[in-house]
Order: structure tokens, then C-alpha cells, then sequence
């Protein structure tokens, strides 16, 4: 029996079916702050996610063991009519379902949510999907990179000189699961005065619209289309990564008017801030390219650590642009535990990213690293009534 839930969701209910990135990250947001969460995955292939990632030391996906973490996985059979039925037991127990097939596919497998709610009239029911649960493209497949591209990120993201690029992380897919969390909270916090549930339903394309900042009422009441710009932002200096001596780059941000005084000052070009081509903000924004060739030559002639400690001397807001070894060195990270470790069964000690946000009084935590395909199965369906020997059966006929 794994140990118990805590943290300000223990005691919420949650049933994840879905498979790969958006759903399950969702379910891992929810089981970080407490909630127990059962995954219910394919019992011949499980989620594609344990195949995943860049390196599988002894065949071992780390970025499942991190997706994965603090869930009981259970293997049903949901294109079967009885694994269909054991997971809508399951669900009618629960206060929160998450999936993100292709829209549609949950009702055909009678486990839409009209039919869930009859059981279960306070169900919240979290459905991610590329598009949403409805408008015309709807039944489109729709991946993460699909929605970054219509959302708008896409197009602003790389080098003015290059196609568009992509972020190097699955960002659509997070963006969705992270907006679809916070349907999930504030769903569970109606129906407090309501008694009942309601669909949350987060579309891919519109979680990435939705941090897309001013660009849309840009393009609307200005004509203004962002074009990409490479590592700055148009009209904003200094704001860029600067050279240094030993080889490294350090991000600079004093575009401030009182910050970009104390630049000058670490510098040791006092009248920089007052001169009038650099002495505000507008000014500083027609001259960028020029102001940053001349804070490049100052910092290419100091070592990383060096400029760092003279920059923070002065109050200037700055850092290194960190890998993981830098993360690993860093007195914060360490300080806060930004990273911790998880004991995991088949690679021993493994090092991940540690639950955000903190909370001061019921803050959640890792329980364990993501299971073995099934390993709750059995604990699961017992507490819906299926036996050892029922098991055994449904076993045999490949339903669990």
C-alpha cells in the first residue's frame, strides 16, 4: 500500500485516462499537491510516455518517472464493454476524471460525461484535447506542436533570420495541462455551493493563446504583427545575453531607468545613463543594437563569475544561463530544494524537479516516482468489489 496522500488536495479523488503529455500532466499537478490519483492505462501497452525521453537507462523512461509520480497505475482494457464498466465504477467514486482523447471518443466508449454524471452529479470532468470539444476542427488530431503553431507562439519564437523554431520543451501540451488544473481547482471550489460538477475543457491552442500577452489587440487596433526577434525584445534595453571572457553568457536586464544607472556605474561609464541617447527608456529602444555591442564589449572582458558578482554589487538584476550541471552547483536551488530525490525502484536515488508551488502550511510532496505498469490494479478494483479470483479473469481475458 503506498503511503498516504498529503497536501492540500488528500482526499480528492482523481480517475486519469489519456496517455502521453497533456492529460497526465494535468494528474500529476493534482497528485503533487495531494490528491490520490489512478491512472488507468492499456494493460498490453500502458502509456506511450514509459518509452519516452532522451536517454532510457536500463530501458527506464526517466521523464515517466517524473509524469508519473505519486499515481497508482491500473491496467483496464477501455475499447472492451467490461473494462469500459469497471472504469466507470471507478469513476462514480471519483471527484475528478481527466482524458484527452480525440473529442468523441468517451462517449463511444459509454463514458461520456452525461452518462458519468448520473452515477456521480459532482463529477468534474477535465477533457484536454487539441482543439476543444467542439467548433469545426474539433475531430482533428491535434498534438502540442499543432497548438503552439496556431496559438501564435510558434511564429515569435527563433531568430529573425530563421523558419520559426520551437521551444525546447513540450510547452502546448504543459500550457494545457496547467490551464486544465486550474479548471479543475476552481470547479472543485463551485461545487461546494452548487453540489454539482461541471466539463472543464481545455484546448491546446488556447492555452497557448492565452499567455500570448498583448499580441492579439496589437494586431487589432495597431496593425502591429511581432515578428520574431531572437533572444530580445524589440524597443527593450539592455535586455539580452552578453559574452564573456571564459566563454559563457550572462543575461543582462537594466532596462529600467534607475537599474541602467547602476549598470553604467558597474561598468565604470558613469555618464553612460546620462547621456542623451541613452539616458531613457524610448531612447535606449532606438539604439539597441548599439548599446548592446557596447555592453558586450565591457562584459567579454571579464570571466562569468566575476561580472556576476560585480553586477549583483550594483543591484543589476542578472544570471547565467544554466544546464542542468549549473542547477545541480547552484546555492538557491540547493537552499530551497528546488531539485530533490526520489528513491526509485530499479535505478535507486533519482534526481528530479521538486513540487511547485510551495504552500506554507499544507505544502504537497513525492511519494513515489512513476509505478510499474499495473502495480495498483489489484489494490484498485478491490475497493470496487473485484476479487482476487475475479481478477485472475479478467486477467486472462486481457479486460485487466
Amino acid at each position: 500500500m503506498p503511503p498516504a496522500p498529503q497536501g492540500p488536495l488528500a482526499g480528492v479523488r482523481v480517475v486519469e485516462m489519456g496517455q502521453l503529455l497533456a492529460g497526465p500532466f494535468c494528474g500529476q499537478l493534482l497528485g503533487d499537491l495531494g490528491a490520490d490519483v489512478v491512472k488507468i492505462e492499456d494493460p498490453a501497452r500502458g502509456d506511450p510516455l514509459r518509452q519516452w525521453g532522451r536517454q532510457l537507462p536500463e530501458g527506464v523512461s526517466l521523464w515517466w518517472s517524473v509524469v508519473g509520480r505519486n499515481k497508482r497505475s491500473v491496467t483496464l482494457n477501455l475499447r472492451d464493454p467490461e473494462g469500459q464498466e469497471l472504469a466507470k465504477r471507478l469513476i462514480a467514486q471519483a471527484d475528478v476524471v481527466i482524458e484527452n482523447f480525440r473529442p468523441g471518443t468517451m462517449e463511444r466508449w459509454g463514458l461520456g460525461f452525461e452518462e458519468l454524471r448520473r452515477d456521480n452529479p459532482g463529477l468534474v470532468m477535465v477533457r484536454v484535447s487539441g482543439f476543444g470539444q467542439d467548433g469545426p476542427y474539433a475531430q482533428r488530431a491535434g498534438y502540442g506542436a499543432i497548438g503552439e503553431a496556431m496559438g501564435g507562439l510558434r511564429y515569435v519564437v527563433g531568430d529573425p533570420s530563421t523558419p520559426p523554431s520551437r521551444v525546447g520543451i513540450s510547452i502546448g501540451d504543459t500550457l494545457a495541462a496547467m490551464f486544465a488544473a486550474i479548471g479543475a481547482l476552481a470547479a472543485l471550489q463551485e461545487r461546494q455551493s452548487s453540489g454539482q460538477g461541471q466539463v472543464v475543457d481545455s484546448a491546446i491552442y488556447e492555452a497557448v493563446l492565452g499567455v500570448m500577452e498583448s499580441l492579439v489587440p496589437e494586431w487589432q487596433v495597431t496593425g502591429y504583427q511581432r515578428e520574431r526577434t531572437g533572444a530580445v525584445l524589440p524597443n527593450v534595453a539592455p535586455s539580452n545575453v552578453y559574452p564573456t571572457q571564459d566563454g559563457q553568457w550572462l543575461l543582462i536586464a537594466a532596462n529600467q531607468d534607475t537599474v541602467f544607472a547602476r549598470l553604467a556605474k558597474a561598468m565604470d561609464f558613469p555618464g553612460l545613463a546620462d547621456d542623451p541617447r541613452y539616458a531613457t527608456h524610448g531612447a535606449r529602444g532606438e539604439r539597441q543594437q548599439e548599446l548592446d555591442d557596447l555592453i558586450a564589449g565591457f562584459t567579454s572582458g571579464l570571466d562569468a563569475d566575476e561580472l556576476e558578482k560585480l553586477l549583483q554589487e550594483h543591484g543589476v538584476p542578472s544570471g547565467k544561463i544554466f544546464r542542468p550541471a549549473d542547477m545541480f552547483a547552484d546555492p538557491q536551488f540547493a537552499a530551497r530544494k528546488s531539485i530533490t530525490e526520489v528513491d526509485h525502484p530499479a535505478l535507486g536515488p533519482v534526481s528530479m524537479q521538486n513540487v511547485f508551488p510551495r504552500l506554507s502550511r499544507t505544502g504537497g510532496g513525492i511519494r513515489w516516482p512513476g509505478p510499474e505498469l499495473g502495480a495498483h490494479t489489484a489494490e484498485v478494483l478491490a475497493g470496487i468489489g473485484v476479487d482476487e479470483a475475479a481478477l485472475q479473469e479478467l486477467r486472462t481475458r486481457g479486460v485487466a
